[in-house]
């Protein structure tokens, strides 16, 4: 199974974040949309598949289903093509600090495809989640409710932390896939680290674009603004210094500083 070295790995991300910050607006849009949509599809399944299953009698093995099943959104974003923002963490990043990008390039992508990411995933949580009735009755409904309680009941500093260890292993799972050369290797690489962020209770600011929604379409326990001001800033707050700092910069910093294209 061939696969890059870790500095050619820092290459190939410059030269992905490069693309991402240099694409069309429109394009950004769309794929930020589907990535939205792709993250929703795994946290839906991981609910559709868990939700019958007792604590009582499960235990934590629950957390390890749930987040055996929930990278497949992840594996359609890399290897179908879409934008995530907590991917985004990385590649342009990376670009910008190897001066291959623009600041400008990078916030522009970051905010296009953040809010591509948020109507990907209300629109599975409401059209796919609710309107189909899947989360409307028991056990599901349960199930979200519990989930959108939870995770608005964190505290900012709780959920900042909690955003940072997802992202750090979530784009981990990115620089895995980025090494291997065949699909494969890809998807190994990614599910590993996705498993672990999910299964240990870390917080990822897109699936909980997914999660959240869900909760307060299906069970109405939790408000919009518990919703963003509770949860989604300090998780996303967390999800950019987990991925820019510790991965994106870090590798940076080991592999590719000195390096600039200026030099």
């Amino acid at each position: 199974m061939a696969f890059k070295s870790p500095a050619e790995i820092g290459g190939t991300c410059c030269a992905i974040g490069r693309a991402k910050t240099e694409a069309r607006l429109s394009d950004l849009v769309v794929l930020g949309f589907l990535a939205g949509a792709y993250v929703a599809f795994g946290g839906l399944l991981a609910i559709m598949v868990t939700a019958g299953m007792p604590d009582a009698a499960w235990g934590t093995f629950k957390k390890l289903v749930f987040g055996g099943v929930f990278p497949v959104g992840l594996m359609l974003v890399v290897i179908g093509g879409a934008e995530l923002f907590t991917g985004n963490c990385l590649f342009p990043v990376m670009s910008c600090l190897r001066r291959d990008a623009s600041l400008a390039g990078l916030l522009r992508n970051w905010v296009v495809v953040y809010l591509g990411n948020l109507l990907g995933s209300v629109f599975v949580a409401y059209c796919l989640g609710v309107l189909t009735g899947l989360l409307t009755k028991e056990p599901w409904l349960g199930a979200v409710s519990s989930i959108g309680a939870s995770k608005t009941a964190l505290t900012f500093g709780a959920a900042f932390f909690r955003g940072i260890g997802c992202n750090w292993l979530v784009c981990l799972a990115l620089w895995l896939a980025v090494s291997s050369e065949d699909v494969a290797g890809k998807i190994l690489g990614i599910w590993f680290p996705i498993m672990a962020f999910v299964a240990i209770g870390f917080e990822h600011s897109v699936a909980n674009m997914f999660f959240i929604p869900a909760s307060i379409f299906a069970a109405h326990n939790v408000t919009w603004g518990q919703f963003f001001l509770a949860n989604l800033l300090p998780v996303t707050l967390g999800n950019i210094v987990g991925g820019s700092f510790f991965v994106g910069g870090l590798y940076w910093f080991v592999y590719l500083r000195g390096k600039e294209r200026s030099q």
